[in-house]
């Protein structure tokens, strides 16, 4: 099960870091990723790391430089930190996570959290 935690409101230019417990998994191979869906729009993928790979993969340039993935293997936590927020950031964001086909991708993953709705106000 994964749960996601941390959304909320802020101000434009401000920052919040969202939280996914990840809960009967274990972390050997992995990928996992935050993935948004803004309202009237399709979902998109915001950033995703795996296992045995340096750096993160983001989806946009956009989000470059502003949001950072983590994870505590050892309490089965994966991070998003966002700063610099834009409205455009305002959306349903959304933890996934694959173990047995572990590699950053659009479409496919095995599970997928709850949301957690970041409202962000100009």
């Amino acid at each position: 099960q994964l749960q996601a935690s941390g959304g909320g409101q802020v101000q434009a230019g401000g920052s919040l870091r969202l939280s996914c417990a990840a809960s009967g998994f274990t972390f050997n191979d992995y990928a996992v990723a935050w993935f948004r869906q803004a309202p009237g729009k399709e979902r998109e993928g915001v950033v995703c790391i795996r296992s045995g790979v340096k750096g993160s993969r983001y989806y946009s340039d956009s989000m470059k430089g502003r949001f950072t993935i983590s994870i505590d293997t050892a309490k089965n936590a994966v991070y998003l930190d966002m700063n610099s927020l834009k409205p455009e950031d305002t959306a349903i964001y959304y933890c996934v996570l694959d173990l047995i086909t572990p590699y950053c991708r659009v479409q496919g993953w095995d599970y997928w959290g709850n949301g957690t709705l970041v409202t962000v106000s100009s």
